[in-house]
């Protein structure tokens, strides 16, 4: 890493449409600069999750007033986990990597990420962990909403078929059995709910760049982000 990159610590904001690899690339950006990498979309999993597990959803249907009155009892952090080089989530304690990740989980975590009460506590606590900059936040609205005075500001999109196909690969290797067919219909709705929903709707800030990565690999994608980062950083 050059002396440029360790004296100028700067936020950076990914943005985008789900299943686009948001995470993925994040996560590669920050250990390439060495910042912090903070995963937003799996801090709305982990409510929606808690939601599931504490009985604010039924056959299906969110009891919104029920989640709202019960956020103070959620407890959400990350701690590093030197096997994979990366930060694990965890709620009230207990590792919840695998299980926020499920097409359940999936389902509904665009109807929380839609309930005022629960953007405005999430978007506080996020605030809070990129106060002294060097971070990486991934999400739907980190250029918008949470900073939109970050430095750098990355907006990932790709078809919505390849999306699925990664989701679809993704999920069988975890065991999960769903079909190409309801990965896509996920896909498409969460695309809607996510453009709009009335409170911080899913678009690009104007001053956003737009990385479009369905032909991309990762290491071509990392390459575009190093010229991104000189030119909008290093010069």
């Amino acid at each position: 890493m050059n002396s440029s990159r360790q004296s100028k610590k700067i936020v950076i904001a990914v943005d985008g449409f789900s299943s686009c690899g948001k995470s993925t690339f994040a996560k590669m950006v920050a250990a390439h600069l060495g910042y912090i990498f903070i995963d937003t979309g799996a801090m709305y999993r982990a409510v929606t999750l808690w939601a599931i597990e504490n009985g604010c959803v039924e056959n299906g249907i969110l009891d919104e007033d029920k989640l709202v009155a019960n956020l103070d009892r959620i407890r959400i952090d990350f701690r590093f986990n030197p096997d994979r080089g990366a930060s694990d989530i965890y709620v009230g304690g207990e590792w919840v990597e695998g299980k926020i990740r499920t097409i359940t989980v999936s389902n509904l975590v665009s109807a929380v990420s839609a309930i005022g009460e629960v953007r405005a506590r999430l978007v506080a606590m996020q605030q809070e962990m990129g106060r002294d900059k060097g971070v990486v936040m991934d999400g739907r609205d980190i250029g918008t909403v949470v900073f939109p005075n970050a430095e750098l500001k990355i907006f990932m999109t790709a078809d919505p078929e390849v999306r699925a196909e990664r989701r679809y690969q993704e999920l069988l290797a975890k065991g999960e059995e769903v079909s190409r067919e309801e990965i896509v219909e996920n896909i498409r709705q969460r695309d809607h709910l996510d453009q709009t929903r009335a409170i911080s709707p899913l678009r690009k800030a104007e001053d956003a760049i737009v990385l479009d990565n369905g032909g991309m690999t990762l290491a071509e994608e990392m390459a575009w982000f190093d010229e991104v980062f000189k030119l909008k950083v290093e010069n």
